[in-house]
């Protein structure tokens, strides 16, 4: 597949078939017809057969996350409580999607991962403080992380945050989550990950001559069944993120 000049680049939906829904809408009012997907589809206390059913409508290109691999391989009772909402809720045939995934695709002049070409949960624009704040990763941290990758233009995913780097020639987007915008993790050091807005975010990327130029939306959406959702399966700080971009009261 060769992707055309102008596209758009969804990630981390996370089972937020609400938000998700929003996005398409968008994304099908600019006349845009190719979607990519980075990963992380459907876990978390949302709606994860909801958002299977879309996705499988309309059959993005799809690299697996480090969520959609844990739902593969553990067993329910070994999967954190994200994930096992959403194993809960899917169908095989929705498993045997995820199997199917591949961890990086190389399409035309992009190359896609969830993460970093190596792994599926290490920040590649971003990185963790001992302190546990999270901060734009140096220049030369973020070239170590190529890993000999040599496409013009890179999309990566997973830290949820919307970003954008040129480095040597080569442009390297995070388009942001669709459908999470605020979780706190572990690895490699506890820390909180918060966008401060609770709308619905992707890319569009475009052509100009020799180079893609990137463009950020956010899309407002209405939150309330999702976070209801959350907060029936004791999800609190899930439903503040939704309500808020703020993980935190």
């Amino acid at each position: 597949m060769t992707l055309p000049n102008r596209f758009a680049a969804i990630a981390d939906i996370h089972g937020n078939a609400d938000a998700l829904r929003a996005v398409l809408a968008d994304i099908d009012r600019l006349g845009i017809s190719t979607v990519i997907n980075l990963g992380d589809v459907f876990s978390g206390p949302l709606a994860a057969s909801e958002t299977w059913e879309i996705l499988h409508q309309r059959a993005f290109p799809t690299v697996r996350g480090n969520h959609d691999r844990h739902l593969i391989e553990h067993l329910p009772h070994e999967l954190m409580a994200s994930d096992r909402v959403a194993r809960d809720e899917l169908p095989e045939r929705a498993m045997g999607w995820l199997r199917s995934l591949p961890m990086v695709l190389e399409l035309g002049d992009a190359f896609l991962c969830h993460a970093t070409p190596g792994s599926d949960q290490v920040y590649w624009l971003d990185e963790v403080s001992p302190e546990g704040i999270v901060h734009p990763a140096p220049q030369a941290t973020v070239a170590a992380r190529l890993g000999g990758v040599t496409r013009p233009l890179i999309l990566c995913a997973h830290t949820h945050l919307p970003r954008a780097v040129r480095l040597n020639g080569q442009l390297i987007v995070n388009p942001g989550s669709v459908g999470c915008p605020g979780y706190d993790d572990i690895h490699p050091v506890p820390h909180v990950v918060e966008t401060g807005t609770p709308d619905a975010c992707y890319a569009v990327l475009t052509r100009e001559g020799e180079s893609w130029q990137v463009s950020h939306r956010h899309v407002p959406y209405d939150s309330r069944r999702m976070a209801a959702l959350a907060r029936a399966r004791g999800r609190d700080e899930w439903a503040r993120a939704l309500e808020t971009g703020w993980l935190s009261a």
